[in-house]
């Protein structure tokens, strides 16, 4: 651990798959939780007893600014995992700006606040999502034509992007209340810590992606909320996480 070691950390969508897994990461870290879950029945077993943990069963999106404000007080990091379900209620249903919105609301409640250091706010996000400027430069002209159509058929897709766009835009490098990353898994796949590999650009194609182990990303955003140096080289960035070449049960890279 490092002197950005993260004593309690804001966790967003923590009953989903990939977010029970930075959870139980953190714990293992000795960090302190607090979940805010629409379920506290989803948690992963055992985590709900554990001392270190403060359960806040809400929508996110229901809270007044107040309750926002008392819940992210205190806390060094904001970890978001909040993301669409696959099902049509989830793709299609409202709130079609989950994540956008809750960006949103943690950004403005972490400027109220006027901490004595920013709040470091840990976003998943999706390798769909472009950097801003054209950055991505990867991308074919069919590939991008496709990325655009997804956008305009599917909410989910737009609201990861808008998130992203969002933090890019209204948060300055040197903004003194709130440092963000957004983290870009690829195809997202079941499995165990492994060696994976961090890149600032686009890796693969949207027509032969690339795996990403949930557990990789949990490990990933852990090590983004614990250690200085990983924090330094990824801040105000989109980093993209893929499994390395050939999986390995190893140490991860830090």
């Amino acid at each position: 651990m490092t002197d950005s070691h993260a004593d309690t950390v804001l966790l967003l969508g923590g009953t989903g798959r990939t977010g029970g897994r930075v959870l139980q990461q953190l714990l293992a870290r000795g960090v302190s939780v607090r979940a805010v879950v629409r379920s506290a029945e989803r948690l992963p077993a055992g985590v709900a007893d554990d001392p270190r943990v403060t359960v806040v069963v809400a929508d996110l999106l229901s809270l007044s600014d107040a309750q926002v404000k008392q819940w992210i007080a205190g806390c060094d990091v904001v970890i978001s995992c909040l993301g669409h379900t696959t099902d049509a209620q989830g793709v299609f249903g409202r709130p079609r700006d989950l994540v956008t919105r809750s960006v949103e609301r943690v950004c403005r409640a972490a400027h109220d606040l006027r901490p004595a250091r920013p709040v470091r706010l840990i976003l998943m996000s999706s390798v769909s999502v472009n950097r801003a400027g054209g950055l991505d430069t990867r991308r074919g002209g069919l590939e991008k034509a496709v990325l655009w159509s997804l956008r305009g058929l599917l909410p989910p897709s737009r609201d990861n992007q808008c998130a992203a766009d969002f933090l890019h835009d209204a948060i300055e490098p040197a903004d003194p209340y709130v440092q963000w990353v957004a983290v870009r898994p690829d195809s997202l796949k079941d499995g165990d810590i492994t060696e994976y590999a961090l890149h600032e650009g686009l890796v693969d194609s949207l027509f032969r992606p690339g795996e990403t182990n949930m557990a990789n990303v949990a490990h990933f955003m852990c090590e983004l909320a614990t250690d200085a140096t990983v924090w330094a080289a990824w801040q105000g960035k989109l980093p993209v996480i893929v499994n390395a070449a050939k999986l390995s049960p190893a140490s991860p890279p830090r």
